[in-house]
């Protein structure tokens, strides 16, 4: 690590893996607080299926880009960065160490290793074609354009993701070349921060599986599905409430699927999400993995975590 550029440090992992927390914990030990990285956590209202921190859970640690976006406004991965970045040096302002916590690997990837957006000019006609042809054809037709265009771009995109399907192809559609490449060079800008990326991760799929059930099934307790049917009966289905824990609830308050059933699909849609951001954070060589199964406490897993950052002389 250099001297002279702000520290910066990071929680990633899958969902259900012990994130939030950690990153609490972490901001206690380190005078830090928390800047979230996790693309439905920005939504108002959104506060069961995206599993934000309750205010006891979040122990009096500020957590910023979190519960301040209307559900029916498109973000992008580019206002994430903007918006990160200002965060970032106000909490160094104040004296803090700014803690990066979340599952969006494409959110975290973006805003450390400083990509530039400014290529990736938009066109807002192109655009709502697409979503025309996404409600038409499906988001599976949709998707299909985008692995036909750029299949790298599209191995990293689910296809019920709707936004980053249409940005991408928006951005093939602007520029002329791949989204992939356009990102590929956008880092080649030098990161204006160091960084340490701790990494919540577990061997035993079994375990994590069983973690991400569980989760489901408290969520399901604590008003999901009350939640989700007010989102479909008020959001324009364009952005957030294609989030998992709201879509798969749809066919119940459609009469098509029981209940039963869509609790069943939220459980493998989430465990498919998993894998998918596994795939994502495995691609980034400077994370420091720690593997929680080896660990039987909390607080092993805190004290391996103080192990790795004390590397990098955060503190």
């Amino acid at each position: 690590m250099t001297q002279n550029k702000p520290k910066v440090l990071a929680v990633c992992g899958p969902t259900a893996s012990g994130k939030t927390w950690l990153g609490v914990e972490l901001a206690l030990k380190y005078n830090g607080e928390i800047v979230s990285a996790d693309s439905m956590q920005i939504y108002k209202g959104m506060d069961i299926a995206s599993a934000k921190p309750t205010e006891e859970e979040k122990k009096g640690i500020p957590h910023h880009l979190m519960d301040f976006l209307d559900r029916d406004v498109t973000f992008s991965a580019a206002d994430y960065v903007h918006l990160a970045h200002e965060k970032i040096g106000e909490i160094l302002n104040r004296g803090k160490l700014p803690i990066i916590v979340g599952g969006t690997g494409l959110y975290i990837d973006s805003l450390l290793n400083n990509v530039n957006f400014s290529e990736m000019k938009n066109d807002e006609e192109y655009r709502k074609s697409l979503y025309d042809y996404a409600a038409e054809y499906g988001n599976e037709a949709l998707y299909d354009r985008l692995v036909k265009a750029d299949s790298e771009a599209a191995e990293l995109i689910h296809m019920n993701n709707l936004v980053r399907v249409v940005r991408a192809l928006e951005v093939i559609h602007v520029t002329g070349r791949k989204f992939s490449e356009l990102k590929g060079e956008s880092r080649l800008v030098e990161s204006p921060y160091d960084s340490v990326i701790i990494g919540l991760n577990a061997v035993d799929r079994g375990m994590l599986y069983e973690r991400i059930n569980r989760r489901v099934d408290i969520m399901v307790e604590m008003g999901l599905v009350d939640e989700a049917r007010e989102l479909w009966q008020t959001s324009s289905m364009k952005t957030a409430a294609n989030a998992i824990g709201y879509k798969e609830l749809i066919p119940y308050f459609e009469n098509e699927m029981s209940l039963n059933e869509c609790i069943e699909k939220i459980k493998q849609e989430t465990r498919r999400y998993a894998k998918r951001q596994l795939t994502w954070f495995r691609r980034n060589d400077s994370i420091e993995w720690i593997i929680t199964d080896d660990f039987s406490k909390k607080c092993e897993i805190f004290e391996k975590s103080e192990k790795a950052i004390a590397k990098y002389g955060i503190m």
